[in-house]
């Protein structure tokens, strides 16, 4: 029912609103319902998705990974903020303001139309559609009504501005749609340079409007998806590192399956893995917070696979692990009343698991 209210109301109420307006030219709800619908769209739709759906970090093993990339979110949001700033201002006014104000606003707004156009292919069709293309009809609806409220007042002025700046400005703003909207987009770089500009005084980088998209996992425009091929989701990846160091250190016993991938065991990655079946059984709300942290190990380690595949390292985090594995042992042997039959089909195939688990709780 939230999911409904929140989602599917603005939506239709914004594409009723705005097929009205296109045929009418006027409102079809009173000023403070569309105030109240402006409100949850532009704000309420957001916030909600991006503090309780998206994840705030880049990660492999999630399907809610951060839409904008972490490193540039502050790029992101900044714009974000000034298209909304734009569509405040804009939505307010009953008349047209200043020429430059009205070309300022106006690229704010074409900025926010195609900022939401862009996600519609970013985080998928069936989320921007409800989220993303309400937002996109209202950005539409005030240059619309900016252009018809700019060539309403202009048929009242008795003494059009002939010279300088002002006149080219005038015209400009007078121009049909079909050609003002073209010269906004271009007149949107100078504007979106001056913004990078100061964004670099905050630790940003000249490309960061670009990166928020690219520098992200399983989207769109991602570029990231490369350094999730060999992610193993809910794996031991510490334990799966030590395990490739030197035969003679690190002891492997034989291989294993872990999501249909053959995988090198050792005793400390099987230990680990069991320890983990136990609490997962035993305490699965302690479990689920653990394992959602841990796997921001993993993508740490995958990105700089190429140091952990050196197996001097692979030694010196085995023997990092070894008390912890010790640890994981003696509370196996505490908590389970066959904890080497527990460690021993760990990895094993889902039959052999199976076939093991039964003899080790016999009914």
């Amino acid at each position: 029912m939230t999911f409904f209210i929140l989602f599917w109301i603005p939506l239709l109420l914004i594409s009723v609103f705005f097929i009205y307006y296109i045929v009418s030219g006027k409102r079809l709800y009173p000023l403070w319902g569309l105030r109240l619908i402006e409100l949850v769209s532009l704000v309420g739709l957001p916030l909600f998705y991006l503090l309780v759906v998206n994840d705030q970090e880049n990660d492999c093993c999630s399907d809610s990974s951060a839409i904008f990339s972490p490193a540039h979110q502050l790029s992101s949001y900044s714009l974000i903020v000034l298209c909304v700033i734009s569509y405040g201002v804009s939505t307010f006014k009953n008349r047209i303001l200043s020429p430059l104000s009205e070309v300022l606003i106006n690229v704010g707004l074409l900025t926010g139309l195609v900022l939401n156009m862009l996600l519609l292919y970013h985080i998928g069709w069936f989320p921007a559609v409800l989220g993303n293309v309400p937002i996109a009809l209202l950005f539409l609806w005030q240059l619309m009504r900016n252009h018809r409220l700019f060539v309403n007042e202009w048929r009242n002025v008795v003494q059009i501005p002939t010279s300088g700046l002002y006149k080219w400005i005038w015209r400009f703003l007078n121009a049909p749609l079909w050609v003002k909207m073209p010269a906004f987009l271009l007149l949107c770089l100078p504007i979106l340079a001056v913004l990078m500009c100061v964004l670099l005084l905050f630790g940003q980088q000249p490309d960061s409007f670009i990166r928020a998209f690219t520098d992200t996992y399983q989207h769109g425009f991602s570029q990231w998806d490369y350094m999730c091929e060999n992610v193993e989701c809910g794996g031991h990846y510490l334990c799966s590192v030590a395990a490739k160091g030197h035969k003679d250190i690190v002891k492997p016993i034989r291989y294993g399956e872990r999501r249909g991938h053959l995988i090198l065991c050792n005793r400390q990655l099987l230990v680990s893995n069991a320890f983990e079946e136990l609490m997962e059984e035993r305490c699965p709300r302690l479990h689920a917070f653990v394992r959602k942290h841990y796997n921001k190990v993993g993508h740490k380690i995958h990105k700089y696979y190429t140091v952990f595949d050196n197996q001097w390292v692979s030694d010196v985090v085995f023997i990092m692990m070894k008390p912890l594995e010790w640890f994981f042992l003696i509370l196996l042997y505490l908590l389970d009343k066959k904890p080497e039959n527990r460690i021993a089909r760990q990895y094993l195939p889902p039959a052999d698991q199976t076939k093991l688990k039964a003899y080790s709780n016999p009914s």
